[in-house]
Order: C-alpha cells, then structure tokens, then sequence
C-alpha cells in the first residue's frame, strides 16, 4: 500500500476526471496504462474508498473521487502559482493564465487587450476559452481557471468581483421586419419568428435557449453560423432575426442594411464582472493581465465600485 502520494497522481486524476478515461488519462499523463492502474489503486488503498466507478464505456468519479479532484485542481494551481512568482527570477520558466469569459468578452474585448499583454509579456501563454457565466464560476471557485469574466455575480459567491464593463443584448432584424420600426420589444414577443444565431459551442446560443426555456417556449436556431458578421448577413438577407451584443449590432448596423431593437427583458442589461479566487494571491502576470483588463475599459464604461 502506499503511504503517500505526489503531483504526478494529482494530475493523472485530474486527466482521468477530464477525458471520464483511465486510457485517455494514462496517455495524457505520458504513463502506461498498467502504471497508471496501479497509481489510482495506491490511491483508492490509502484512502480506503474508491475514486472511480469503472463501466464499459469509461469511467465516472465517485463522490469522493470528486473531492479528490476538487482538491488535486486547487493544488496543481497553485504550483502554476508558484512557478508564476519564481518566474520574475528565472526567465526559463513560462507562466499560463487560463481564463474564463462571455461571448461579448471573447468576440469584442479580449482581443485588443490579449494583442498587447502578450507582446509585454514574452514568456507567458494565456489559454482563453468561452463559457456560460454560472461554469465560469464554478471553474475559478474550483482552480480549474485563474480569471473569469461573467455577468452579474451571485450573491452566496466567495470569489471575489472586479467591475468591468457594460454588455447590452440587442434584437436585430433585416430592415424590413415587422420588429424594424419598434424602439423595444420583449423576448416573449419574438419566439414566434425563426431565429439565426452562434453555434452550439459559444455561451450566448445557451444563454438564449434557456431565456427561452424560463419563459416555458420551444426555441431552437433555424440557421447557425460562426460568427457574428456572419450572423447579421443571414438577418440582412431576411434569412431570421437574432439577439447579438449591442457593439456587435452596432458595428454591423454601419455597412448592412439591419435594425437593432432594444429588448426590455431584464436580463437583456448586463454587468459584466472580473472574478478570482483571490486577487493577490495570484501570480504576479496574472494581475498584469487584470490590470490591463480594468484600465482598458473607456471612461464612458465605468461602474461604481459597490
């Protein structure tokens, strides 16, 4: 039995819990598969329970498997952290910063100011990918990401919030829509037209179905394409409608021939905030990233800090 166990078990956990493979884990954490068997036997010995139920088709934790892999995510990150503070001292080692944002982040924010934090920092890569706000969260509450940007923030959260910026969701239509000449109108009203929006894998076409699914309607896109230009050209042409952040809508409205309509649901006004677990205890370039993120935003943008 063994009597203790090191980083290189964490993180094949966390690679078995990721691919729900004990294969595709072995083969991630450069382990055979024998080896890799017999490290998760080691564990499952010391602790006296087991961490993962096997079936044909893979593996799925167990409750304490999950809170071994809650644990084994906050640990590893915070070896990354380390390595991160070491990092101002030794240029041979690299710092990751994971992030966590919005669609309205990843497509209008992230861009300009990833353009210039990367160049101001050499040695450090940034891993960006989108969610819905609620994973978002549970994702820095677990370590599993360093920085999220979400909307609004839940009132039990322990993470700690950084207001960012302004994101309003907007109905647009091609110019002749019976919407076209509206100034507002509710979600509810437009269930009845076809919609066009994002594919599956961005966190507004989520974000929408479950608007949808509150209000106790069907909803599914007649058309999804990838991206929002692409978006705005299939409402020109009268293909659908779609809701789309406001800047995007704007942009677009210059050079296409489609009218943006304010939606009057609640939801559709949103704060966008900065999350962490913990702002100083985070590697000194992950700050530099949320500096920039903070003084990036226009003055026209700030929210009064609450």
């Amino acid at each position: 039995m063994a009597n203790h166990f090191d980083l290189t078990d964490l993180q094949l956990i966390v690679n078995i819990g990721d691919a729900s493979s004990l294969t595709r884990g072995a083969e991630k954490s450069h382990l055979s598969l024998p080896a890799a068997s017999n490290r998760v036997k080691n564990l499952e010995d010391h602790f006296g329970t087991r961490l993962f139920n096997r079936n044909s088709q893979g593996v799925t934790l167990t409750p304490s498997g999950e809170a071994f892999l809650r644990h084994a995510r906050l640990v590893l990150r915070q070896i990354d952290h380390l390595r991160g503070d070491i990092h101002e001292y030794s240029r041979g080692i690299k710092g990751q910063v994971r992030v966590l944002a919005n669609t309205t982040a990843m497509t209008e924010f992230m861009p300009a100011v990833l353009s210039r934090y990367l160049a101001s920092h050499p040695d450090v890569t940034v891993e960006l990918r989108e969610r819905l706000s609620y994973l978002v969260i549970k994702a820095v509450s677990e370590g599993s990401a360093d920085i999220g940007i979400v909307a609004g923030r839940p009132a039990s959260s322990e993470l700690e919030y950084l207001p960012y910026r302004k994101d309003r969701l907007v109905l647009v239509t091609a110019a002749h829509h019976a919407f076209a000449d509206r100034a507002e109108v509710e979600f509810a009203e437009t269930m009845r037209y076809e919609y066009v929006g994002l594919s599956e894998w961005s966190a507004i076409h989520a974000f929408l179905i479950q608007a949808a699914d509150k209000l106790g309607h069907p909803f599914r896109f007649r058309v999804e394409v990838g991206s929002f230009e692409a978006v705005c050209r299939m409402i020109e042409a009268g293909v659908g409608i779609g809701v789309v952040p406001e800047l995007v809508a704007r942009r677009y409205a210059q050079r296409l021939k489609i009218k943006i309509v304010r939606l009057s649901d609640e939801w559709a006004d949103r704060k966008l905030q900065i999350c962490v677990r913990k702002l100083d205890q985070l590697p000194g370039f992950a700050r530099d990233l949320v500096n920039m993120l903070i003084e990036d935003v226009p003055p026209a943008d700030l929210q009064e800090r609450g």
